[in-house]
């Protein structure tokens, strides 16, 4: 007896156990607890897909229960019929809607109860009826769409490929008839007067030209970086004070921005008097010895009884560790002769070439 009391006990114990394990797995599995539950029959007009017995019952989204049976009708075979158990105090009514859900990436289905507009009891509940299409999962109600597609597509498949043919003509007819339409187009602008803009015409700064005679060479590296200035002079319009809104200086415009166009041109000038050293437009990956720093003031016509194209800006000449070695303001004017886009660039090449010569006299003094 003294050995052979522990096994009882130790066997008791784990019957024990065992049961506390099932009666848990029971509780999780029936969230409603074991308490009173009422039965209702639920009939499906047409098939529940993957719908078993133990499947939960959801009573506006919430778990109120489960199935308990399921049975084909065998009065009519196209009728499942379903017994579902929830809790007692539940409240299912007469008007209570039944469906079926397919819940999480796996689909699986449930039998979902929706809420009516009756509040009280009224007595015991027929049998609950599914509504039509409730065991339809997603993947059924696509495979009918497509069908319908497919049947409506396939009922109406002359009167499409005749307008697919009467596409092909009328694309047919508009290639054919381009050169037409263009004409109509032309016309209808001309008569409602617009037009399209003329091209803009560009026009090019000339560079100083080389000296008659070789002069003083330049020493060391130059660069000169893009000169600065304001934004109204930062354009490639021509411009006038006051300004010109002629129609033959609305389509001109200088080959670059006036900043741009300036140091490529003094730089070209530069290169005109002395090739061999002339300044680079940026000191990256270069041994530089002097910059020179410009700062554009006046690039325009001044108009009145004599046009006049006006060209200043002051330059500094700064050492590599940025030290100031010399500064000046440079200008330069020439009279227009006829205030055209011609006699204007004329002018103005004049009057840069008269201002990029001494600049480059005064740089080879200082250097």
């Amino acid at each position: 007896m003294e050995t052979r009391a522990p096994f009882i006990v130790v066997g008791a114990f784990v019957l024990a156990a065992i049961a506390a394990v099932f009666g848990f797995v029971y509780w999780l599995h029936n969230s409603t607890g074991i308490g009173a539950r009422s039965t209702y029959h639920v009939q499906f007009d047409g098939s529940v897909p993957g719908l078993l017995v133990g499947a939960s019952v959801l009573f506006n989204g919430i778990r109120v229960g489960e199935v308990t049976g399921l049975k084909l009708a065998t009065d009519n075979p196209r009728r499942v019929n379903a017994t579902i158990a929830v809790a007692a105090d539940t409240p299912v009514r007469s008007d209570t809607k039944v469906g079926l859900d397919f819940q999480g990436l796996t689909g699986v289905p449930v039998v979902a109860l929706e809420g009516g507009k009756e509040i009280a009891a009224s007595g015991n509940v027929p049998t609950l009826i599914a509504e039509p299409g409730a065991g339809q999962s997603m993947t059924q109600a696509a495979r009918d769409a497509l069908r319908r597609v497919d049947s409506i597509l396939s009922e109406n498949a002359e009167p499409l490929q005749g307008m697919i043919a009467n596409f092909r003509t009328f694309s047919d007819g508009l290639a054919r008839n381009t050169g037409k339409l263009d004409s109509i187009v032309s016309g209808l602008e001309r008569m409602t007067g617009a037009s399209t803009p003329p091209p803009k015409t560009v026009y090019n700064l000339q560079a100083a030209p080389a000296p008659a005679s070789p002069g003083k060479p330049l020493q060391g590296q130059l660069v000169i970086p893009e000169p600065s200035t304001v934004v109204m002079l930062d354009t490639q319009r021509i411009l006038f004070s006051p300004a010109n809104d002629s129609a033959e200086f609305a389509n001109a415009q200088w080959a670059d921005t006036i900043p741009r166009l300036l140091q490529a041109k003094l730089i070209q000038s530069f290169e005109n008097y002395d090739i061999a050293h002339a300044p680079l437009r940026s000191a990256d990956g270069v041994e530089m010895d002097y910059q020179l720093l410009l700062d554009i003031r006046e690039f325009r016509v001044e108009a009145g009884s004599a046009p006049t194209a006006k060209i200043a800006f002051s330059a500094r000449l700064l050492t590599r560790q940025g030290k100031v070695v010399a500064a000046r303001v440079f200008s330069a004017s020439q009279t227009v002769d006829r205030v055209d886009p011609s006699g204007v660039i004329a002018a103005f090449d004049t009057a840069f070439a008269d201002v990029a010569r001494e600049l480059i006299a005064w740089t080879v003094q200082k250097l």
